[in-house]
């Protein structure tokens, strides 16, 4: 396009300048390009000093003719020569954070989510902590006349976790979080393109309902008009519900809530569900094998349709490719549990993981199989919901399944009890009172086939996928138990 007039709207991401001439670094998402002019025939000094006073992040359109040029420091190595030029949009002089100083590349993913005074972490007590008053965040005036051009990156302020979330808006501009996003995007997209080939059909069902959808005390309650209500945890008994109206295949992507007062690198009260559920003819592990298949798809097609939002995350968050093996590897609580003690890691075989024996297998598995991705099945009667089918063979243990990334749980599934008496009575075991549920029970009075099903947290995926610090990275606006805006 060397020698085309164009025009362009974008953002002011960068001016600089003095007298005569001007430079513009213009923004468009996570693409930027230089655009530039200088007091001639056809420019007066007027509009120099015009361009010289645009505020960063105004939304501006330029008439410009495209020039070859070799401009290092944009995404684009062209650059415009501007004739015609608009403010569309004037944003404020002031920025909350300079967008350069939160797009800085980070070895140190803590820098940025410690001394914030939100979401501290609660697991990994030993982790490197940040200086106090690394929010700090530059005056106005420091970046005048090309002054920041060249700066070493290390010597710039760190813009820490607090900071960007309460100013999301402006933190959600940064090149690495565009990519973030459309990664999240990506996900969601894929999940549903591989399901809708195997045959499954997407639902939407409620998120106010009149009793826990996973047990315990985790739920949000509130008053629905003269009655008590819980936000739902899970789309679980709905799930299950249209597979007994003869759905047979359903998955739904929606929001869930837990009121778990966890403030940790990996929790959210709210966040991104992709659920499925389906019949099976004769053993759990079909679903296992449908699952295995939808992963590696979603995973492979990451690497091969979203190789520039990876290297823009990697560019400011390094990381080492996701590995996954196909056909994935699939390991027994069991023989997991077996693999922990022969490391000499304590745990007992009829409880769940602790966090720390997570993280420990996660990296057993990869020493021992290569890989980041594994599913671990057969879990503990009393680690899983009441829902949850008793194994035939073991009463101890459940047909159940957790799916790991990076040595960490990313869903929970298993097959579900499909006989009312049997599953009125697992209720009662787990103190759900069952007149609050007995809709749900009355569903599989008419008869249903043996089914299974997962939930998947969205934001978990983009988090391990990219080995990302916190998943308050990967939520677009988080919710925690001390977040609740913007």
């Amino acid at each position: 396009m060397v020698g085309k007039n164009v025009w362009i709207r974008a953002r002011v991401h960068m001016v600089t300048g003095k007298g005569k001439i001007v430079f513009l670094i213009l923004r468009q998402q996570f693409n930027t390009i230089q655009a530039t002019t200088s007091v001639s025939e056809t420019i007066s000094q007027g509009m120099v000093k015009y361009l010289l006073k645009q505020n960063k992040e105004s939304i501006v359109d330029c008439f410009a003719t495209v020039a070859a040029a070799d401009v290092q420091k944009t995404s684009q190595k062209q650059e415009l020569h501007i004739s015609e030029f608009w403010c569309v949009n004037k944003s404020v002089p002031k920025l909350p954070f300079e967008l350069d100083n939160a797009s800085v590349r980070c070895e140190d993913q803590t820098l940025e989510g410690k001394g914030s005074g939100d979401a501290e972490e609660e697991e990994s007590k030993g982790e490197a902590k940040a200086e106090e008053g690394k929010e700090v965040i530059k005056e106005e005036g420091k970046e005048e006349d090309g002054k920041e051009e060249g700066k070493d990156e290390k010597a710039r302020a760190v813009v820490n976790q607090k900071v960007r979330l309460d100013n999301r808006i402006i933190d959600l501009r940064i090149p690495t979080n565009q990519a973030i996003f459309r990664l999240q995007s990506g996900v969601g997209q894929l999940f549903r393109e591989y399901l809708y080939s195997q045959g499954f059909i997407e639902i939407h069902t409620p998120k106010l309902i009149g009793g826990s959808s996973e047990g315990g005390a985790n739920v949000f309650k509130l008053k629905y008009f003269n009655q008590d209500c819980c936000l739902a945890q899970s789309p679980q008994l709905y799930k299950q519900m249209a597979l007994a109206a003869d759905l047979e295949r359903v998955f739904e992507i929606g929001p869930v809530f837990r009121a778990e007062n966890s403030n940790t690198y990996r929790h959210l009260c709210e966040f991104t569900g992709l659920d499925m559920e389906m019949t099976f003819k004769s053993h759990y592990f079909e679903v296992l094998d449908l699952l295995s298949d939808m992963l590696v798809y979603i995973f492979e097609n990451l690497e091969k349709r979203f190789a520039k939002e990876l290297k823009v995350v990697g560019d400011q968050y390094p990381f080492e490719p996701f590995v996954c093996k196909n056909p994935v590897v699939r390991i027994s609580f069991k023989d997991g549990v077996k693999m922990l003690l022969e490391a000499k890691y304590q745990q007992d075989p009829l409880e769940d993981l602790t966090s720390e024996n997570e993280k420990a297998l996660g990296r057993l598995v990869k020493e021992k199989y290569e890989t980041d991705f594994y599913m671990l099945y057969g879990y503990p009667v009393n680690a899983r919901p009441f829902y949850t089918m008793i194994d035939p063979e073991d009463p101890n243990y459940t047909n159940s399944y957790d799916f790991f990334m990076r040595g960490e749980e990313i869903t929970s599934g298993a097959q579900r009890i499909h006989d009312p008496e049997f599953l009125a009575e697992r209720a009662k075991a787990h103190g759900i009172a069952v007149e609050s549920i007995q809709s749900y029970i009355d569903a599989f009075k008419y008869g249903i086939s043996q089914h299974a099903g997962a939930g998947f947290g969205l934001e978990r995926i983009v988090k391990f996928y990219c080995n990302i610090q916190n998943i308050r990275k990967c939520s677009m606006f988080p919710r925690d138990p001390k977040r609740l805006a913007p």
